[in-house]
């Protein structure tokens, strides 16, 4: 999908347990703003919406089934729908603008999904509008999560 980036992580283990980079600067372009941790009990679906302005740079760690479709009108891959299923590894994934995208804990246990959005939520001092279309109840939408 055009300007969507997926990488899985690669994990260092050892005797103490394992590492993974989730940010290095020499991988792309993208610049967080701030950084949050959620936790997504099993069975939960988060999502889907997308943003106008802001890009999210996440970091799945557990199960999941990531679900993306292309609402960008002037883009190549536009409509086109991609689902990655995480198998447990931990991935990341860089949604831009106008890409929908929603979650789900495919998993037994609680996962954890680490976002640095490029934008502050809510803008400085949490003072602005959120950027986001919400497409839980779109019935016109091609976006579904059980395809």
């Amino acid at each position: 999908m055009q300007d969507v980036i997926i990488m899985e992580v690669d994990i260092y283990r050892d005797e103490r347990g394992w590492l993974a980079e989730i940010f290095r600067e020499d991988q792309s372009d993208f610049r967080p703003a701030m950084s949050y941790l959620s936790v997504t009990k099993p069975g939960v679906t988060r999502g889907p919406h997308e943003h106008v302005e802001q890009s999210d740079y996440f970091c799945f760690i557990g199960n999941f089934m990531v679900y993306l479709w292309d609402n960008r009108k002037g883009s190549d891959t536009y409509k086109e729908k991609k689902i990655i299923d995480t198998k447990g590894k931990p991935y990341i994934v860089i949604v831009p603008p106008g890409v929908v995208h929603a979650y789900k804990n495919t998993g037994l246990e609680d996962a954890i999904v680490i976002n640095m959005p490029d934008r502050l939520y809510k803008g400085k001092g949490k003072a602005y509008p959120v950027d986001e279309n919400r497409h839980e109840d779109d019935a016109d939408s091609p976006f579904r999560l059980e395809e």
